[in-house]
């Protein structure tokens, strides 16, 4: 049998090859290599002496058999795959805090809270690069194994997920049509299997000069963002950048449900510094132009901020254990904790006083379980706090106003935030609790400038259309509109309770005297008499909002002791654990 081979090929792959075949096939073989006249290899047929493999009395092969020089050959390619881009890239981030990529899988799945089940698409671009492959160039310096992406599925933290990561030493972990297509079809089994889907993102961008490949293709980088849209809200999309995601390679995080950047490393922008110089003329590094600081603190495009790759992998593992794995299933639960702090607390926190500040955290300590408060978004939209946690094992959904930062008035910024949050929580079926102690919507041109219309419309909507089950507490003042968007009786919240500190109004005291009285004040020329008449009506305002008010008119459903407050909300979310609402029968709404 003569069988003729690539001219890449040695001298040792060809021997390989005669002997795999003679043994198979049973014939003498002789193998060329490209044009050659003689055979490089030959291998004869296996006498009858030598048999090729003992056999059991049925006719099957015994345990004796072992892989053959083909196998062999296999795992030598994969080695090779395995060890990623030209070796000075690799050097590159060992004398760095970056892990090389098949690093970083083991960190995230290698350990005994992990497991990479496999791995998909490892020879992809394999022609293209290796002095094995049918089109390779022996003399080229570029290697492309697995076309710079590893897409596949694993174990983490007990949670079976999808995964794609970028390999930063190939070509900087930019993308072209064999990896594009791998990050597709991951994307499309997610679809099919309701499992949540893990991006850890390293990537320069589209490879510009092979664009013909994979830019503007039916099934190219454009499909990545239809498919993030059509998995938004199916399952749970959590992406964590570790280098400078520039361009297209930017809109996987801000299309991600969570996104995580890891400080001295992340970045992400539309245009890199030296396009941003070319195109407006500003000098800026990367860094100022969006690293962490920026998205964590001024875009809000960024969730959170980890110190370094363990800390990224520490706080997506506290994530995941308040989201499902889809659509379809509730929330996991876990073992019930008593709070930090003791609930008794409560009371002596909130002050009566409405314009005096506190922290609001001091009393989600009171009524969460013990080490369960994630918050995320912290230094975005501050004077709201967004955060998960657990009230007797179950998880909710926190929106609270915190009057420590801007008296707890409601910014754009903070609404945009909120309407967020509300929207993926309601997504994946995550109960709401509303923690409101707020003076309403901030007024001024500055902010009308910034939208606080159109955002505090966003926040509302979300409220309004949220149909997972919402508990609502008035802790202190909830003024103006942000009763409305804060979850009050008129947005169909299963329950809104008060406590004695509670006050609900168009405005504050000295607001509403002021609009209302200010002319009949002014005409009282002495001062003292004036002040005491201001002192009257701002008594009686209040006793007129107050929350026994409001609980006797039936606004509110009941007032509690603050002491009872986690109880009484561990109560009624268990008694309206899965309840389901329904919207009006709609295409959807208007409102984005």
């Amino acid at each position: 049998m003569k069988v003729r081979i690539t001219a890449a090929a040695d001298d040792d792959e060809a021997a390989a090859i005669a002997a795999a075949l003679a043994e198979h096939v049973g014939n003498d073989v002789e193998v060329y290599v490209g044009d050659g006249d003689e055979p490089a290899a030959t291998h004869a047929e296996p006498s009858e002496s030598e048999p090729t493999a003992d056999r059991s009395t049925d006719g099957r092969h015994a345990e004796s058999l072992s892989p053959t020089d083909r196998e062999a050959l296999l795992w030598e390619e994969i080695e090779d795959i395995l060890e990623g881009g030209p070796r000075k890239y690799r050097e590159q981030l060992e004398d760095g805090e970056k892990l090389f990529v098949r690093d970083r899988l083991d960190l995230w799945f290698g350990g005994e809270d992990g497991d990479l089940l496999f791995e998909d698409g490892k020879f992809a671009a394999f022609d293209d690069w290796h002095p094995r492959g049918a089109d390779a160039d022996e003399e080229t310096d570029d290697r492309l194994p697995a076309d710079g992406l590893i897409t596949g599925a694993a174990e983490f933290e007990g949670r079976d997920v999808h995964f794609m990561a970028n390999d930063y030493t190939v070509k900087r972990g930019s993308m072209a049509a064999k990896g594009v297509e791998k990050f597709l079809r991951m994307q499309q089994r997610a679809l099919k299997t309701g499992r949540p889907v893990l991006y850890l993102m390293d990537s320069s961008g589209g490879r510009i000069d092979q664009q013909t490949g994979f830019f503007a293709n039916r099934e190219g980088i454009g499909k990545y963002y239809y498919n993030h849209s059509m998995l938004s809200g199916r399952v749970p999309q959590i992406c964590v950048l570790y280098g400078p995601c520039i361009a297209g390679a930017a809109y996987t995080p801000v299309f991600a449900d969570f996104t995580i950047m890891v400080e001295g490393m992340s970045a992400m922008a539309i245009a890199s510094p030296r396009m941003v110089r070319m195109v407006t003329g500003e000098d800026i590094d990367l860094e100022e132009l969006g690293g962490p600081a920026v998205h964590a603190r001024e875009s809000g495009s960024a969730d959170l901020v980890a110190r370094d790759e363990e800390h990224a992998r520490e706080l997506v593992a506290q994530l995941i254990t308040y989201l499902p794995d889809s659509a379809d299933e509730k929330p996991p639960k876990r073992e019930p904790k008593p709070p930090a702090a003791s609930p008794e607390g409560i009371d002596a926190i909130v002050p009566q006083e409405p314009n005096k500040g506190y922290d609001m955290t001091d009393v989600i300590d009171r009524v969460v379980d013990e080490g369960s408060y994630f918050d995320l978004r912290p230094d975005y939209g501050e004077e709201i706090v967004t955060a998960y946690a657990r009230i007797d094992g179950r998880p909710v959904g926190i929106v609270a106003n915190q009057p420590a930062h801007r008296a707890g008035a409601i910014f754009p910024d903070a609404a945009e935030k909120a309407a967020e949050f509300i929207w993926k929580s309601d997504a994946f079926d995550i109960p709401l609790l509303y923690l409101c102690d707020t003076p309403g919507f901030m007024a001024g041109s500055q902010v009308e400038k910034e939208g606080i219309l159109e955002q505090g419309k966003k926040m509302i909507y979300a409220t309004s259309s949220a149909t997972v089950p919402k508990q609502t507490v008035v802790v202190r003042k909830a003024y103006g509109a942000g009763i409305y968007a804060m979850g009050g009786p008129a947005y169909d919240p299963e329950s809104v309770i008060g406590l004695p500190s509670g006050e609900i109004a168009i405005m504050g005291p000295e607001a509403a005297i002021n609009a209302v009285y200010a002319r009949k004040l002014s005409e009282i020329d002495d001062p003292e008499e004036r002040e005491r008449r201001e002192r009257e009506l701002r008594e009686a305002y209040r006793e007129d909002i107050d929350v026994h008010r409001m609980a006797s008119e039936v606004v509110i459903d009941e007032i509690v002791p603050p002491s009872t407050l986690r109880e009484e909300l561990s109560a009624r979310f268990a008694f309206y654990e899965g309840l389901e609402k329904d919207l009006p029968d709609k295409k959807h709404g208007t409102v984005l």
